[in-house]
């Protein structure tokens, strides 16, 4: 695990350099488009996360994914009362999901 860890760090930082060297000879190569960039860091970020949590222990990774949802969801719960609260409930967490951004 920390050999991964190791590696996708690794990976980050060439590709970090890579565009910072790139973006910064413009006449001598062709213009890293920055969006580009943004975007691959963006998911060399999402990568290092899923790293992240897969090493976390039990209690720490319900906390961070679950928790969090789960508590707003039952905090909404108890002020609507509905009928039947464990389909509302599953409703509530479809709607919300925070890793479904188009559920929103």
């Amino acid at each position: 695990m920390a050999d991964e860890n190791m590696d996708v760090d690794a990976a980050v930082e060439e590709s970090k350099a890579e565009a910072d060297a790139e973006s910064k000879s413009v006449e001598t190569g062709p213009v890293v488009n920055l969006r580009e960039v943004r975007e691959a860091e963006k998911d060399a970020d999402l990568m290092q996360d899923k790293i992240n949590l897969g090493a976390l222990p039990i209690r720490s990774y319900l906390d961070q994914t679950v928790v969090p949802i789960l508590l707003d969801g039952m905090a909404a719960l108890v002020k609507e009362r509905p009928p039947n609260p464990v389909e509302w409930l599953a409703a509530y967490l479809l709607k919300h999901n925070p890793q479904n951004p188009s559920a929103n």
